[in-house]
């Protein structure tokens, strides 16, 4: 597994932001790195989470998504 996350947001959503905040938070005290894609910049991810945004994601592994769950990030990293 990788420690490598990809964070799917769309332009004005404010649960996207909060949770860009909260994952920058978490880097101070866990090591991982992360992208952000907008999901609205291709029609397949735009298909795939539809509303279901920010979507936190590894491996094709949904992590978590509306809200960072900091508790199934570290179960993930851990077996990564």
């Amino acid at each position: 597994m990788s420690r490598d996350l990809i964070l799917y947001v769309r332009a004005g959503c404010h649960l996207c932001t909060d949770m860009l905040r909260d994952l920058e938070g978490l880097r101070t005290r866990i090591e991982f790195r992360y992208i952000v894609m907008d999901v609205d910049a291709e029609a397949d991810l735009a298909a795939r989470y539809g509303d279901r945004v920010p979507v936190l994601t590894a491996n094709d592994t949904d992590i978590c998504h509306y809200f960072l769950d900091e508790d199934c990030l570290r179960t993930y990293l851990e077996s990564a």
